[in-house]
């Protein structure tokens, strides 16, 4: 797997190695924008952050001077709003996976704002970043004792009916129980009968949403996803994505460079297509991140989030192992909410040292 380029600077005295990415998704792991914008905006301006490896617990810094794109996920980036401004100022090239589902009345995500909120919310960011920076994820689908595929697809279509204006792609997964213990653990606690979907069941879903996406002249992906479900207009997506990079930030020379991008070479008339097409899937290639899943079709980035950080308390979420867990983090981030982590771990042993110097 490719790395990001490496320089030494000054933290608390020491000189440190800290990775330089050109990308950084904030984050697959937690929900930064709802939870974590005033901490996030510190770290930028700081300069970098600590981040804590999931499988060694070997922490990395993470710096920001060549950073040229933030991808932001989020089921409520209202909190983040107040301070697009001044992110505009230090890193302007960021667009929104926002996930906007509808399960408040099956009680899935306990802990997001009401649907009418999050729709509204939606709504403005659109209205200030762009529509093509504002990716609707209706992730995942869920099947189970109270809903079924059909059930699935109003909920979509109720949605998309009001929101479609104000995006340009839909995004969808189908729930994967069996891959991971602690989903189906974490529903069947929350009293949540929910089940995988059948072969074709997801032939069902994916031709409604396919034709839904198409009545309201939006694109349609799935995220993730082994089945090929291109005859019903449904590809697989790039979350961080090189094309949308071109297309909403062709001005940034430096991270068309980074991505390998000629705009003479495909841009303008002076190749065929199928040439085009065969230089955007080579770069696509190299540019692919080998540390995510097969079917991930995302380019390289250096996620700065945690496991366990985010108190949304969505009963199928993948990156929270348990609401105890959860909610320690989130009491010791407020703790010391100016940390270089997101969780705050290593404060607390620094404000003992000092509370024993005194």
């Amino acid at each position: 797997m490719a790395e990001w380029k490496k320089e030494k600077i000054a933290i608390n005295g020491k000189m440190e190695d800290v990775q330089m990415p050109v990308i950084v998704s904030a984050s697959r792991s937690t929900d930064i924008p709802a939870f974590y914008s005033n901490w996030f905006m510190e770290r930028l301006r700081v300069g970098y952050v600590k981040w804590i490896n999931p499988f060694n617990g070997v922490p990395i810094y993470v710096g920001f001077r060549r950073m040229r794109c933030i991808v932001f996920w989020s089921k409520n980036p209202a909190p983040i709003h107040e301070h697009l401004d001044e992110l505009d100022t230090i890193c302007p090239n960021y667009y929104f996976q926002f996930t906007l589902n509808d399960y408040d009345d099956e009680k899935i995500e306990p802990n997001v704002p009401p649907l009418e909120a999050r729709i509204e919310t939606f709504k403005q960011l659109s209205e200030r970043i762009g529509r093509d920076r504002v990716i609707w994820r209706f992730d995942p689908l869920i099947l189970s004792d109270r809903m079924s595929v059909n059930d699935l697809l109003e909920k979509v279509e109720r949605l998309g009916d009001r929101i479609a204006p104000y995006t340009s792609r839909l995004v969808f997964s189908f729930i994967d129980i069996n891959a991971y213990r602690k989903v189906g653990g974490n529903l069947k606690t929350a009293g949540i009968h929910a089940r995988e979907f059948m072969p074709e069941e997801m032939c069902v879903a994916a031709q409604g949403i396919g034709t839904l996406a198409k009545n309201w002249k939006i694109e349609a992906a799935t995220c993730g996803e082994t089945a090929d479900l291109d005859r019903y207009g449904i590809e697989h997506n790039r979350c961080v994505d090189d094309r949308l990079l071109v297309k909403c930030f062709l001005h940034d020379k430096e991270l068309m460079d980074f991505i390998g991008y000629d705009p003479q070479g495909e841009l303008f008339d002076t190749c065929s297509e199928t040439e085009k097409e065969t230089a955007e899937q080579m770069r696509h290639a190299k540019l692919k991140d080998r540390g995510q899943r097969k079917t991930c079709g995302c380019i390289l980035s250096k996620d700065i989030g945690e496991y366990d950080t985010c108190p949304h308390l969505c009963h199928y979420c993948y990156a929270n192992t348990n609401n105890v867990a959860v909610m320690a983090n989130w009491n010791r981030h407020c703790a010391y909410p100016h940390a270089d982590t997101i969780t705050g771990i290593g404060m607390e042993i620094d404000n003992h040292a000092n509370q024993g110097t005194r």
